[in-house]
């Protein structure tokens, strides 16, 4: 891929294969970082949710596909909401998302991913969404790093404990 940047474009049905092979390669990416927490889903449940989410009309998530200049698909970014709390909890309902972005390793460092993110924050704010977040898992420090250089921060802290079985 050249050093320009990619045209950023929503997802559709046609980009289902590139979507879902981008899916399981980052699962196995990450299953690199910790094999205790993540894993391979399975491909049909992958293919059953970017159809969906690609085909929903409502529009409440978003998928978004970055091109190279041969028009192969090179990354992508997911927003997706997250509900409001339930009136019966202290949290204060806010606009929110989640967002989750790929790119293949050869087009790292070009643009690529910055141009996903920046589409998916207007994207968003075009919706209303005001707070987007990236989980992002401690030993990734790639994405650790890509997510501050474009102003995400530490936004708490998720305890957990692991029952026996």
């Amino acid at each position: 891929m050249q050093e320009t940047q990619p045209t950023v474009r929503p997802a559709r049905l046609a980009d289902l294969a590139s979507l879902v092979e981008l899916r399981l390669a980052n699962a196995e990416a990450h299953i690199a970082l910790d094999a205790a927490t993540y894993r391979v889903p399975p491909r049909g449940a992958v293919v059953r949710h970017f159809t969906e989410t690609v085909a929903d009309e409502a529009g409440r998530h978003a998928v978004l596909v970055a091109e190279g200049h041969d028009g192969q698909v090179v990354g992508m970014v997911e927003v997706l909401r997250h509900p409001d709390p339930p009136d019966h909890q202290i949290l204060r309902p806010e606009p929110s998302a989640q967002v989750h972005t790929v790119v293949l390793p050869h087009v790292r460092g070009l643009g690529v991913g910055s141009a996903l993110l920046a589409a998916a924050e207007r994207w968003a704010g075009d919706r209303g969404i005001t707070y987007l977040s990236a989980g992002i898992h401690h030993r990734n420090v790639g994405a650790v790093r890509f997510y501050r250089r474009h102003g995400y921060t530490d936004a708490g802290l998720s305890l957990g404990k692991s029952m026996p079985e």
